[in-house]
């Protein structure tokens, strides 16, 4: 199981690099060398961050991709949910088929609550946030 799947794990490496930028427009070639990942994968994802209006685009000579709103605005969960869908760290194994345990599995009821933690701790996670905690390391 991975909580980041490449899309997302691509889009939150490419948003810190273009807030370090601050406004400056960063094109795919840069963001493909700086970063050293392949670009379909990485022209993908910034497509799809720019239909949800996280990114703008600018196309032709001198294009490429800045912030729409501010890095404190830009919240990993929201990557989570476009790239992932909702965050879940458990399907029940026997999804739509009743369950005898339903309510009172143990199981469940353990991973319920560690979603929930871990859902709080994601929740304030931003792109400034990130960028803040690696200039300290």
């Amino acid at each position: 199981m991975k909580l980041i799947t490449r899309d997302t794990d691509y889009s939150v490496r490419a948003l810190c690099y273009i807030a370090k930028n601050k406004g400056k427009v960063v094109s795919v070639p840069e963001l493909t060398s700086q970063l050293r990942v392949p670009k379909p994968f990485l022209r993908s994802a910034l497509q799809v961050l720019g239909k949800k209006g996280i990114l703008i685009s600018t196309k032709g000579i001198g294009g490429g991709f800045r912030l729409a709103k501010p890095a404190e605005k830009i919240f990993l969960l929201d990557l989570f949910n476009i790239f992932q869908g909702k965050f879940s760290l458990n399907d029940c194994l026997l999804k739509k088929i009743a369950c005898p345990h339903k309510g009172a599995c143990f199981l469940k009821k353990k991973i319920d609550r560690i979603e929930r933690f871990a859902l709080s701790e994601l929740k304030g996670v931003t792109i400034a946030s990130l960028l803040k905690h690696s200039k300290r390391s």
